[in-house]
């Protein structure tokens, strides 16, 4: 029977996502990717969880793509690649942009290298943190490519444009440190799962359909005109007053000692 590419387990409305290829460094091959899109796909369904950790196997998070394993048949690599429209997502990018649009907050837990494929991942989660001897690198330009799973919506917030382009054009490879420095991840820790669960735990706090509003609101109009973001902010905040878990989180703060649990989020 073949290894599961990554595992799923959900604790207390924690889920816990798991690359599970130690042994080949979690290298990216065909199996992984439809892996990652179905188990990212599937969580956006869940209304009752309130964040996601992704984690690794291993010494290394993921070392990229799996170069001889998905170009060893062209239409593995075609099929990566293809899409019905030119601004949807295709299975490469998925792996990446399906993270952005769950309404819960998703944690990335990084060791090792985290290389191409392995960075354009991490790059779609809303937070990141990382062990000190982690490294990152934008390692598409290396095999005379440009980085294409969807890292690049996030790196025009993450960093400025001229960081951007260095590290695209260069392959270069950057110490966790660096990459606090420059914006691309958040945290730098001797443990990283403890601080990732420690801020999960500090968001479940908080109203589930207010998370979900400014992921929402931050995701989807962090460039827009100033005028829609106005507009936008007016709609989430009225949909949240409409529902019961705004109410709960009130009931919270005046009386800490009330057990007071929320409701599944709304659909976001």
């Amino acid at each position: 029977m073949n290894k599961q590419r990554v595992t799923l387990a959900i604790d207390n409305n924690f889920a816990f996502v798991t690359l599970n290829r130690g042994e080949k460094h979690n290298a990216l091959d065909m199996a992984m990717f439809k892996a990652i899109d179905r188990i990212s796909r599937q969580l956006k369904k869940n209304r009752n969880i309130r964040a996601i950790i992704v984690q690794a196997e291993g010494e290394d998070f993921c070392t990229g793509l799996d170069i001889k394993s998905v170009m060893s048949n062209k239409f593995s690599a075609l099929s990566l690649l293809a899409k019905w429209f030119p601004g949807q997502a295709n299975l490469a990018q998925r792996v990446c942009y399906n993270w952005r649009k769950i309404p819960v907050p998703v944690i990335m837990v990084i060791q090792g290298r985290c290389w191409g494929g392995g960075l354009q991942i991490v790059l779609g989660a809303d937070f990141r943190f990382a062990t000190h001897d982690a490294s990152f690198s934008i390692m598409e330009g290396k095999w005379g490519l440009i980085p294409d799973m969807g890292g690049n919506l996030v790196l025009r917030e993450l960093v400025a444009k001229d960081v951007a382009l260095k590290l695209t054009m260069s392959a270069e490879i950057i110490s966790a440190q660096t990459a606090l420095d420059y914006g691309l991840i958040t945290q730098v820790s001797d443990e990283p799962l403890q601080q990732a669960m420690q801020l999960a735990k500090q968001i479940t706090e908080r109203s589930p359909d207010a998370v979900a509003a400014v992921k929402k609101l931050y995701q989807q109009n962090w460039f827009k005109a100033e005028w829609l973001i106005l507009a936008k902010e007016s709609y989430y905040q009225i949909k949240i007053l409409l529902g019961k878990n705004q109410n709960r989180a009130v009931k919270k703060q005046l009386n800490p000692k009330e057990d007071v649990s929320y409701l599944s989020r709304k659909k976001w």
